[in-house]
């Protein structure tokens, strides 16, 4: 095989600047070989989650829209026992209505443990249809966005391919700045699509616009990575900058996480702890959790579902809230809401026999990184600027796909027969070093991302060595054998 990767000999070294300049184009290369392959697929889907809430409103109108009526709609408790009248399961959630369009929704878990909504008309209270849970059309391609949809292991993926588009970045702006051009491959293009030279400054230019909204991108996607997101969210957590731990005081606490009980949780509170009663706590006169087998004759009176949604709504939850149900005799009324509104952000437990707010909490009470990761991601997600949010964000989508073809174009046109194309290393040791160095860093601040590249600096030269030992004589590696 013809391999491009040979430094160049001494004799034509090249001056710093340029050497540089080969050294972060070569990994720049390899950054691309691990991001490319991904980078369509997220673009794509994450175009279209933009418009998730208008897109599963039309794919699923069936269920999701009723008829505006002149008429009062029917209390939580009646929509809940018409549901449980038409499916086996036991009740965990009831959404009301977000608006005089829109159906109520009641979550089970059926006999099996799986989950799955039925939507009624809240104003007859008559079953429109049932939907498996996550299997909306917007959620599937959430889980293809995440690569969740294939398992946990393939979802560390993500955090490999964002890190690799941060140095994707970095590097091609470097590669981008001018150095001894005017303004072709800078602003303009040159050639036809023909020419190489014209998807090389097709992939530049469209990389000088959007290259900063991409990095924004993968940057604000990494909370939500296996690995890096789930050790930061700790990490800004024992420091006092994640869900504001203090707002918990003395309370009572189950063994539950948020995002064990509701099914749309925010970053900051996915870890949370679910409170319990303390009416529970106080009946028992102090006693830990009581077991679910307590007699129910000695507990006192639940408030029920119609008290609890009336509660949330008196407490200025905004529309749109989910309501999770007790799931034991200590367990509590949860109410949060995850609007485009993050000042709207919002979760609050109610003691399931007062009645009474527990917790209260929302975005304004997070620690200053909880609340700037949130921002990202509200941002990532199109969210929160209105309209002009999501179609700057659609447009940087489409900047990412014509970048990843005018790549793979160029690449094409400028490899050679039976070889890669790998950008060579310039021959100054010292400076592929360097560049080696500060491409480990900035790999190293997310762990998966550093690890691969340093199992890609490895390859690359057990590559070379084999190139070398290739292309000398045959009575020269018969001597380094026999030394």
């Amino acid at each position: 095989m013809h391999d491009t990767a040979a430094p160049l000999p001494a004799a034509v070294r090249l001056p710093a600047r340029d050497a540089i300049h080969r050294a972060v184009w070569r990994w720049h290369f390899y950054a691309g070989l691990l991001a490319l392959p991904f980078m369509i697929l997220l673009a794509v889907t994450g175009g279209l989650y933009l418009f998730h809430d208008a897109l599963d409103g039309w794919f699923h109108r069936d269920v999701l829209s009723v008829e505006a009526r002149n008429a009062p709609m029917l209390a939580p408790e009646t929509l809940v026992a018409n549901a449980e009248a038409a499916h086996a399961g036991t009740v965990y959630q009831f959404v009301p209505p977000v608006g005089p369009t829109s159906s109520a929704e009641v979550g089970f878990k059926g006999t099996d443990g799986a989950k799955f909504s039925v939507y009624l008309d809240p104003y007859d209270g008559r079953v429109l249809g049932t939907m498996d849970d996550k299997s909306s059309v917007m959620w599937t391609v959430r889980q293809l966005h995440s690569l969740a949809l294939f398992g946990t292991w393939p979802s560390y993926a993500i955090e490999v391919v964002g890190g690799a588009v941060i140095i994707l970045v970095v590097t091609g702006f470097y590669l981008w700045w001018p150095r001894r051009r005017q303004n072709g491959g800078i602003v303009s293009l040159r050639g036809t699509s023909r020419h190489r030279l014209f998807w090389r400054d097709l992939h530049a230019v469209t990389g000088m616009v959007a290259g900063l909204f991409i990095g924004f991108l993968a940057l604000t996607g990494m909370p939500w990575s296996t690995y890096w997101g789930d050790r930061s969210l700790a990490m800004l957590t024992s420091f006092g900058q994640g869900f504001p731990a203090g707002a918990w005081g003395d309370t009572p606490v189950s063994s539950l996480p948020m995002h064990a009980v509701v099914d749309e949780v925010g970053w900051t509170m996915q870890h949370a702890p679910v409170p319990t009663s303390p009416s529970m706590s106080d009946h028992h006169h102090g006693a830990a959790a009581p077991a679910p087998s307590v007699d129910p004759k000695l507990l006192p009176s639940p408030i029920g579902l119609n008290r609890a949604v009336s509660t949330f709504e008196a407490m200025g939850l905004a529309p749109g809230f989910a309501v999770a149900l007790p799931g034991q005799v200590d367990g509590v009324y949860t109410g949060s809401v995850y609007p485009d509104d993050l000042d709207q952000e919002r979760v609050i437990h109610l003691d399931q026999y007062s009645g009474e707010a527990i917790i209260d909490v929302g975005f304004n009470d997070y620690g200053l990184g909880g609340k700037a990761i949130e921002w990202g991601i509200n941002v990532h997600m199109g969210q929160e600027f209105g309209l002009a949010n999501k179609i700057v964000m659609a447009l940087v989508c489409v900047a990412i796909v014509l970048m990843a073809v005018s790549a793979a174009v160029m690449w094409w046109k400028r490899r050679p027969a039976g070889g890669l194309g790998v950008p060579p290393w310039p021959a100054d040791r010292r400076i592929a070093v360097g560049v080696t160095v500060l491409v480990l860093a900035l790999g190293a601040v997310f762990p998966l991302t550093g690890l691969t590249i340093l199992v890609m600096l490895v390859l690359d030269q057990l590559w070379l060595a084999i190139a070398r030992w290739r292309a000398m004589p045959k009575a020269s590696r018969q001597a380094a054998v026999m030394r």
